[in-house]
């Protein structure tokens, strides 16, 4: 994607709020919301800027670090034109100018970010095609199991807001409920959905009964290569060896398992002499989960952590994400 000069100057601000957040105090959630609830309302209104985009000029009169970012989140889109149906066919402008925004919200609380994102969307709300756009972007980067911004957390304010607004057909807005439905399940910090997994010995067990201080699931498939290269991935990380390392008699560290979810036994039992010995295989009899949606699967394989008390710890996540969890002290 091309680079507009407004990217160049987004780049210089977020680097003074880089530098910035790192000399200033943290403050606290309260403060923030009382920065929210209006402190910047009887500011002078900027125009909006035909044809590009524009980002907001920080007031001289807020000189705290963490307040100027907070304005530039809650105000970045003031002077965009939303009834501009043309900047829909600009991304060089308008998706640029929506990385660069998600690529700020970084830099503020949760609860900023997720008023920022649900005045992105209402914003948006001049105009229909403008508001299937930002929809759509909101979907490609934050629901997209292949962006490198993934963030349902994040995603949940849009939607909530999509699904309650009268912008959209009911049919338009179908996709939108069904993610909703997918995210707000198995939340990190959320008890996860028990199931029963089958072993090759036909035995079937709850997940909720296995025992063990961490639980890593991979939902796999035979023949997938990225599931054996992820596979391979989790065999050769130090970090979760040195987790598997500490199972004994008396105290099961972490288990590995992995889950089939198709319906191919034949190539799935196949599979089995060449998958880690270590790790617990089985497989979804009567694909319960791919049938009741019990877990939001977007592609294969898809990784989950829990605790021991099957709380989700990470969601559909990464193994290096996976790796610093067991590498920070606890």
């Amino acid at each position: 994607m091309k680079r507009n000069y407004f990217t160049l100057l987004f780049a210089l601000i977020l680097m003074l709020l880089v530098v910035a957040s790192c000399s200033s105090s943290k403050k606290t959630e309260s403060n923030q919301q009382d920065t929210l609830a209006g402190a910047y309302d009887n500011l002078p209104v900027e125009p909006i800027v035909p044809d590009t985009f524009v980002l907001p000029t920080i007031p001289v009169t807020i000189t705290d670090n963490d307040k100027r970012a907070i304005f530039l989140v809650m105000n970045y889109w003031e002077r965009f034109d939303f009834a501009n149906r043309g900047l829909i066919d600009r991304p060089d402008i308008t998706e640029q100018a929506f990385v660069d925004y998600i690529n700020l919200l970084e830099y503020v609380s949760k609860d900023i970010a997720e008023a920022s994102l649900q005045k992105t969307i209402d914003k948006a709300k001049v105009d229909y095609m403008m508001y299937s756009h930002f929809g759509n972007l909101f979907e490609k980067y934050f629901y997209d199991p292949n962006s490198p911004f993934r963030n349902e957390e994040y995603y949940i304010p849009v939607l909530e807001e999509i699904i309650e607004s009268e912008v959209l057909s009911e049919t338009d807005k179908s996709v939108y409920n069904f993610h909703y439905e997918m995210v707000m399940k198995n939340r990190e910090g959320k008890k996860g959905t028990n199931f029963n997994y089958t072993l090759a010995s036909g035995q079937t067990l709850s997940f909720y009964n296995l025992k063990s201080e961490y639980t890593l699931l991979m939902f796999s498939n035979p023949g997938c290569s990225t599931c054996a290269a992820v596979t391979q991935q989790i065999l050769n990380s130090n970090e979760i060896n040195n987790a598997m390392a500490l199972n004994n008699s008396t105290r099961t560290m972490l288990i590995i398992l992995t889950l089939y979810v198709d319906e191919d036994m034949d190539l799935w039992l196949a599979n089995l002499p060449q998958m880690p010995p270590k790790w617990v295989h089985a497989y979804d009899k009567g694909l319960e989960i791919t049938h009741k949606k019990l877990y939001d699967i977007k592609a294969i394989p898809t990784l989950y952590l829990f605790d021991k008390e099957k709380n989700v710890i990470l969601k559909d996540t990464s193994i290096e994400a996976i790796e610093m969890f067991f590498t920070t002290p606890r």
